[in-house]
C-alpha cells in the first residue's frame, strides 16, 4: 500500500497535469475560432471544384468501387498528438481503401501529410508510401497547399488515374467525419473530352487542362487542410476537457486515500500514546 507521502506526491503531480490539460483546452478553443474562419473561406473558395470532380464522399462504409485502377491516396493528418482519434481514423480509412482496391485488382500508393500519420502508416503500409510531408507551417494557407501539390506532381502524381484526398471534415465543435475526394486528370476524346462547352485557342487546350488540373488539386488540398485543422482543434479541445475531468476524479480518489492513510496514522499514534500511559500507571 502506498505511503502517505507517496499519495501526497501523486495528488500534486495530478494537479499539475490538470493545469496543463486545462490550459491546452483553452488554447485549442482560441485556435478553433481562427480555424473555423479559415475553413469558411476555403469552402467559399473551393465551391467551383465540386462541379468538376463531384462532392466529397464519406469514408465510413465506402466500397471505393468508383475509383480507377491506379490511385495515389493523400492522407491529411497532423504533426501533433493529444487530439483524440483524428489521426487514427484517417489511418483506418487509408488501410480500408488500400485493402478494398487490392481486392478489386487495383493498385494504390500513399502520400502523407503529418508526422503522426507517417508513424502509423509506416508500420503497416510502409512499402506503399511514396512521399511524406511533415512539420508543415501552421496555420496553413493557399501557398502551402500549392507547395504540397507541386511536391505531389514532382513525385509522379500525374502518372496516376486519380488522386484520392482523405481528410477529417469538421461539422461542429463536437463532431467531425472522415471524407474523401477523387481528383482525376482531364482527358478523353469525343463525347468524353472535357470542357466541350468552352472554346480554346488552337493547340492550347492540353496545356490549359494541365494547368487547370494542378489548380484544382491545389484548391482541394487547401480545403482539406483547413477542414482538417478545424477538426483537429475541436478534437483536441474535447480530449483535453475529458483529460481535465479525469484528472479531477483521480484527485478526489487520491485525496480520499490520503485522508484515510492520515487518519490511520493518527489513530495508531494515539493508541501508542494511550498504551504507553497505561503501562506507566501499571
Amino acid at each position: 500500500m502506498a505511503t502517505e507521502k507517496q499519495i501526497f506526491n501523486q495528488i500534486q503531480s495530478t494537479k499539475n497535469i490538470q493545469k496543463i490539460t486545462s490550459s491546452m483546452k483553452m488554447v485549442s478553443a482560441a485556435k478553433l475560432k481562427g480555424d473555423e474562419g479559415r475553413r469558411l473561406t476555403a469552402i467559399a473558395f473551393n465551391t467551383w471544384a465540386d462541379a468538376l470532380n463531384g462532392p466529397p464522399q464519406m469514408v465510413e462504409d465506402a466500397t471505393f468501387e468508383e475509383l480507377p485502377n491506379k490511385c495515389l491516396i493523400l492522407s491529411v493528418q497532423s504533426d501533433k498528438g493529444l487530439c483524440g482519434g483524428v489521426n487514427s481514423f484517417i489511418t483506418k480509412g487509408v488501410k480500408a481503401c488500400v485493402s478494398a482496391l487490392k481486392e478489386q485488382g487495383k493498385d494504390a500508393d500513399i502520400a502523407i501529410i503529418g508526422d503522426k500519420g507517417r508513424g502509423q502508416l509506416r508500420r503497416v503500409l510502409g512499402d506503399k508510401i511514396q512521399v511524406s510531408m511533415t512539420e508543415l507551417a501552421s496555420p496553413g494557407n493557399y501557398t502551402l497547399a500549392g507547395a504540397i501539390a507541386s511536391e505531389l506532381i514532382a513525385a509522379g502524381a500525374g502518372d496516376y488515374d486519380a488522386v484520392v484526398i482523405m481528410y477529417n471534415a469538421y461539422k461542429n465543435a463536437a463532431t467531425y467525419h472522415q471524407m474523401y475526394k477523387v481528383i482525376k486528370p482531364f482527358g478523353g476524346e469525343g463525347e468524353d473530352e472535357p470542357l466541350l462547352a468552352y472554346e480554346f485557342e488552337p493547340d492550347t487546350k492540353s496545356e490549359v487542362l494541365t494547368d487547370l488540373h494542378e489548380y484544382l488539386l491545389t484548391s482541394q488540398i487547401y480545403h482539406a487542410l483547413m477542414d482538417g485543422a478545424a477538426a483537429e482543434q475541436s478534437s483536441r479541445m474535447t480530449a483535453m476537457e475529458n483529460a481535465s475531468k479525469n484528472a479531477g476524479e483521480m484527485i478526489d480518489s487520491l485525496t480520499l486515500q490520503y485522508n484515510r492513510a492520515r487518519q490511520a496514522r493518527i489513530t495508531t499514534e494515539l493508541i501508542e500514546i494511550i498504551s504507553g500511559a497505561s503501562a506507566l500507571e501499571d
